[in-house]
């Protein structure tokens, strides 16, 4: 489905919450360190940190928390912060109970949507169109092309969406898709997206942001 500059129906605000890690030599990325190094990889996390937020933030669809690991000490995460961007902790868990916590802790009127930092290709007007789909739908999902997610927005957090997926692999979407079907959600979905997760993502990424390339060359 095409993105359209869209806004949330009736004017009701949508909540983002940004799931991020710290962008640390060593900690961020670790799956990009045999090609770029492990400050490498920290670059590009910090780069696609900084994308992230700049998305959410210019997408005006509601108030941006950044949730945070492995905790809000990051200059980062200081810098998102001066944004106006809400600082949280990511709770212990697995990536689903991690969104279930962010998503629980909203009190948007619209929902919420819960993004990462691996999809430089999300826009704001993705974010848009996933907010108006919340008007009238009780959930939103932006999959991946590698069989995951890289957007999931609910009106109201719900625990079954998340119980018993395999995260990490190739069924998470089909899994969630069930997931919603069986809780009785009716769910929007639009074109998939790349994600940044292997060292064979980086021309993707490169083309997006050219300066990156010099960035983490001199890393």
């Amino acid at each position: 489905m095409p993105v359209t500059e869209q806004t949330p129906a009736a004017g009701l605000p949508v909540a983002i919450a940004i799931l991020a890690k710290a962008p640390v030599s060593g900690y961020a990325k670790t799956r990009l360190i045999p090609t770029l190094g492990a400050e490498g990889a920290a670059a590009v996390q910090a780069a696609m940190l900084e994308r992230s937020l700049a998305t959410a933030l210019a997408a005006g669809i509601g108030p941006v928390t950044l949730w945070c690991a492995p905790d809000r000490s990051h200059p980062a995460f200081a810098s998102a912060a001066a944004q106006g961007v809400e600082l949280a902790e990511q709770p212990a868990g697995d990536i689903g109970q991690r969104m279930l916590a962010a998503m629980s802790a909203t009190t948007a009127a619209g929902g919420v949507i819960v993004i990462g930092t691996d999809c430089p290709a999300l826009t704001p007007a993705h974010l848009r169109q996933a907010a108006a789909a919340l008007a009238g739908q009780d959930a939103v999902v932006i999959p991946a092309e590698d069989g995951g997610y890289v957007l999931l927005g609910l009106r109201q957090a719900n625990a079954a969406v998340f119980a018993g997926v395999a995260w990490s692999t190739p069924q998470v979407m089909a899994q969630t898709r069930a997931r919603l079907a069986a809780a009785g959600l009716r769910h929007a979905e639009f074109t998939p997206l790349f994600d940044v997760d292997r060292s064979s993502d980086l021309p993707r990424i490169y083309a997006l942001m050219p300066d990156l390339a010099r960035r983490t060359c001199s890393a």
